[in-house]
């Protein structure tokens, strides 16, 4: 707990099984986490046996591979059924540092924000961290363009570190996006539509063998992506279409329809 407010910490899991303790051990150790939920995308070793011996952790297991922006969407979906009233994703290979949750479930916690992004750039860790330059130089590009199109400072939109309030994820239909990588991208996009101001904390970060990374194509795949998400934003602000991963649900507009009613009555 934080302040009376339930900390969950997700983690979407596919073969994770050699760090998935080691993370498990760090997070708990912040001491303010109230519950772990792994989702195991239907990994091929033993993540789904190491996580069910885990205490205080619920295990879901996926009964196809939903990709990595399916996986997000059960975590986030199975922490706010839970009620977790501050929700930070961590990624099980131990990449991220654990101890970072404190600080993160402060922000959101005391109200400031609503969101809060675990940058590798902030402080110059990306690099001293071990990241590759082609992947450092691809990240500062798309940074730059996306801030550009979509009238945003971030110091980067690619982290997998992330923490969320239980007002925002009902509010973003995270559903809409992709269930691929890119669905990172496609809720900060969502989370800026809404006009939800974003902070950010610097992180360390750290580059091994058994921390997962997507190859060189994946990679450009999702930088293409990336592109048509930031495009996408702008010309829906300037009034040219609308994508759909920005239009309001029937349910919204039906609620601000109720809500209009009510106001002239």
């Amino acid at each position: 707990m934080y302040k009376n407010k339930k900390v969950i910490v997700v983690m979407p899991a596919y073969n994770a099984a050699q760090t998935l303790t080691r993370t498990y051990e760090e997070v708990m150790q912040q001491e303010i986490v109230d519950l772990v939920i792994v989702v195991d995308d239907c990994s091929k070793d033993e993540t789904k046996q190491v996580a069910s011996q885990l205490p205080n952790t619920l295990v879901y297991v996926h009964d196809k591979n939903l990709g990595y922006g399916g996986n997000q969407k059960s975590c986030y979906r199975l922490a706010v059924e839970h009620g977790g009233d501050i929700v930070i994703m961590v990624h099980p290979d131990y990449q991220y540092t654990p101890k970072l949750i404190p600080s993160m479930a402060a922000l959101i916690g005391n109200g400031l924000y609503d969101c809060v992004l675990a940058s590798r750039v902030l402080g110059g860790y990306a690099l001293k961290g071990g990241m590759p330059w082609w992947r450092y130089i691809a990240n500062r590009f798309l940074t730059l363009t996306e801030n550009i199109l979509m009238g945003a400072k971030l110091s980067e939109y690619h982290t997998g570190y992330r923490a969320f309030s239980r007002k925002l994820l009902q509010d973003i239909d995270f559903e809409r996006d992709s269930n691929d990588f890119v669905f990172d991208n496609q809720m900060l996009a969502q989370i800026l539509w809404k006009n939800y101001t974003i902070a950010e904390v610097s992180c360390p970060t750290k580059y091994f063998t058994e921390a997962s990374s997507i190859n060189f194509y994946r990679s450009v795949k999702y930088g293409f992506g990336c592109l048509g998400t930031a495009m996408s934003f702008f010309f829906s602000k300037i009034g040219l279409g609308k994508a759909q991963i920005f239009r309001e649900s029937e349910e919204s507009i039906a609620q601000d329809l109720k809500a209009t009613n009510l106001s002239h009555q």
